[in-house]
């Protein structure tokens, strides 16, 4: 089995996208199962998982009840209010839906960076473990600290790190797309420790995913190489999956474009090893 780890759909109209705004024309429209499918096809791709984008249950149902009958997506990561009273029971809702596989909090938009160290978290997180769910971190390298410590709280949970945790991708010139240049070279030593340590806990994976929209215009195989190389040594391709963050990628490339540039990566790597990154890592951790 094929995976596409990441994507996303979305309705313009639901107006719950508080990062979506017309003043990003190439994501401004509706992204359904039937833009993806012809791109999904052509690239090989046999299921997908698809992940919320907007922090409401609301989206969540409206995700689970869009794809209930799509054999394309084979599940659905959403978003419950892990901090209320009542996450556990949502969750178990949740939870018997065949398609639900896990939560993501959307970690990198909040305002505490140590939001996920609140032990507050715990009853939403045995909930998960109970129902055999998973945990996707949508993080940038300054969240890593917290999450390590999250991860070896919950080493029972099964958590995987969203976009490599997005760190900065310089260009020919080592300027980073984010304007952030001068902190190039740091943030590459504090996301190879932080990735190394996470390396040593199984219970947590890596998405090799949403880094053409972090990279320069006009990014080469070279801009992800490093990346793709340490992760490769650190958690091996049984904890290493592919994922296109489509339609997001658009904003500074394409699905086929992605899709082959991480081929090329993995080109040297065995049959089995190129099927794990590439499908059962995610079909494994999600239960698909």
């Amino acid at each position: 089995m094929k995976v596409d780890a990441h994507q996303h759909f979305w309705t313009i109209a639901r107006s719950d996208y508080g990062w979506l705004t017309p003043e990003l024309p190439l994501l401004w429209r509706d992204f359904f199962s039937a833009d993806l499918a012809p791109l999904a096809q052509a690239a090989g791709v046999d299921k997908t998982v698809v992940v919320q984008a907007a922090p409401t249950m609301e989206e969540t149902l409206y995700l689970l009840k869009l794809v209930a009958n799509e054999p394309l997506v084979g599940g659905v990561v959403g978003w419950v209010p892990m901090l209320d009273p009542d996450a556990a029971s949502f969750i178990e809702e949740l939870g018997r839906e065949p398609k639900f596989k896990g939560v993501r909090p959307m970690l990198q938009d909040l305002p505490d960076d140590d939001w996920i160290a609140n032990p507050g978290l715990d009853p939403a997180v045995d909930a998960l473990v109970t129902h055999g769910l998973a945990f996707d971190a949508l993080v940038y390298v300054r969240h890593l600290p917290y999450l390590a410590k999250f991860a070896a709280r919950h080493p029972e949970l099964r958590i995987v790190i969203d976009h490599v945790a997005k760190p900065y991708l310089p260009n020919d010139q080592g300027v980073a797309r984010t304007n952030a240049g001068a902190r190039v070279g740091e943030d590459w030593i504090e996301w190879t420790h932080w990735m190394g340590e996470f390396a040593g806990m199984k219970n947590v994976l890596c998405k090799f995913s949403g880094m053409v929209t972090e990279a320069p215009p006009g990014y080469t195989d070279d801009a992800f190489s490093p990346y793709f190389a340490f992760l490769l040594s650190q958690f091996g391709p049984q904890r290493l999956m592919w994922g296109s963050d489509w339609p997001v990628l658009n904003l500074n490339g394409d699905y086929a474009s992605w899709h082959a540039c991480v081929e090329r990566l993995a080109s040297s790597l065995g049959k089995e090893d190129r099927a794990a990154i590439f499908g059962e890592t995610a079909r494994s951790f999600y239960r698909l």
